[in-house]
């Protein structure tokens, strides 16, 4: 059997690419009731601060509940509602339990049925990872590699099945509640279970390219980096909006639909996630840390840190320091169990 397909797979999904032929009112549903020949939009994806993954949960609706993409990898389970889902060129139903993982700007949207004008609390529950990141991590840890098909398959889109998919959905809450540490543990051993999984079935055609409206990204990056840059000074919108070639009004417009924040919060949590770094990396003042990540008084400075992280700036090197000092430990353990191991393997052999 295909390493791809399990056997117990329902029969709507053995069909594979050929439910890929979309009508024009399914294209209207999968694109929010737009016209068929519109792009999907590009999001942005904000992750915490000091985190290698973005975890959340969401209602429905919720601004990026439309035909989207991402550059990021997405693990994505359906806790709530049943209706029709579109990946890449693949249109199927989903109900409760539903988990899909998406690649690299390949576009994707669930429609729920029946729930025109209801706010369902929590249908969705997601994790978000860069390609970057795992690359990265595979240079660190060759043993990594072994995921590598699974990466590859995600481009096209993989739907998990039967206890695949219950594992998932229970990894995927415990990730929620984990300390950082143990998040990262739980996300690997996802990660490999997923990929061992035959509980599996690739979605779109293997031959699907879509097509991307590359000047919103393009746009966005442009941003991204002149904030950047900038992030130790006053920043306005206005300069900004130069920047990119756009009108105040169209600019913010721009980045809200394209970021699903506004421009100023989106700023302060740029300034936060850069204050955490020198927190973490540096010693010096807190105070000194407020105005060099660009805001302009100290209580405005807690006050964001407080809303984004959960904790005050000091509090927060607190914790980084006794993060950094259990780290060094279990290190100086695992040397001394290597040097316990190597002298036992002398001894063995002389």
């Amino acid at each position: 059997m295909d390493r791809s397909q399990s056997a117990d797979a329902p029969a709507d999904h053995a069909a594979g690419p050929a439910m890929g032929r979309w009508t024009s009112v399914e294209a209207d549903a999968a694109i929010g009731g737009h016209s068929s020949e519109a792009l999907p939009d590009f999001e942005l994806i904000v992750r915490q601060p000091r985190q290698s993954f973005h975890w959340k949960v969401h209602d429905f609706p919720y601004p990026f509940a439309k035909w989207h993409y991402h550059p990021e990898y997405e693990l994505h389970l359906i806790q709530k509602t049943s209706g029709k889902m579109f990946v890449g060129d693949y249109i199927g139903n989903f109900e409760p339990g539903n988990l899909v993982l998406t690649g690299p700007n390949l576009p994707h949207n669930w429609v729920s049925d029946n729930v025109a004008g209801e706010v369902v609390r929590h249908r969705d529950m997601l994790i978000q990872f860069s390609d970057d990141i795992v690359r990265d991590m595979m240079r660190v840890c060759l043993e990594l590699e072994e995921i590598e098909p699974l990466l590859d398959d995600a481009r096209y889109g993989i739907q998990f099945f039967g206890e695949t998919a219950r594992f998932g959905a229970r990894a995927l809450r415990r990730i929620g509640e984990a300390s950082p540490t143990r998040r990262m543990l739980l996300f690997l051993e996802l990660l490999d279970e997923l990929n061992r999984s035959r509980d599996r079935k690739i979605l779109s055609s293997r031959n699907y390219a879509p097509t991307l409206d590359h000047a919103v990204s393009d746009t966005i990056n442009r941003a991204i980096d002149f904030l950047i840059g900038k992030l130790g000074e006053e920043i306005r919108l206005s300069d900004v909006a130069r920047h990119c070639a756009m009108s105040d009004a169209a600019f913010s417009r721009f980045f809200k639909k394209n970021t699903g924040h506004g421009f100023v919060r989106y700023v302060n949590r740029m300034r936060v996630n850069r204050a955490c770094l020198l927190l973490t990396q540096t010693t010096g003042p807190i105070t000194d840390i407020c105005f060099e990540t660009g805001f302009n008084n100290l209580s405005n400075f807690n006050r964001q840190f407080l809303a984004i992280c959960g904790m005050t700036p000091s509090e927060y090197r607190r914790q980084a320091k006794r993060n950094l000092k259990k780290s060094a430990s279990e290190s100086r353990v695992v040397s001394i169990l290597g040097e316990q191991g190597e002298g036992r393997s002398v001894a063995a052999s002389s």
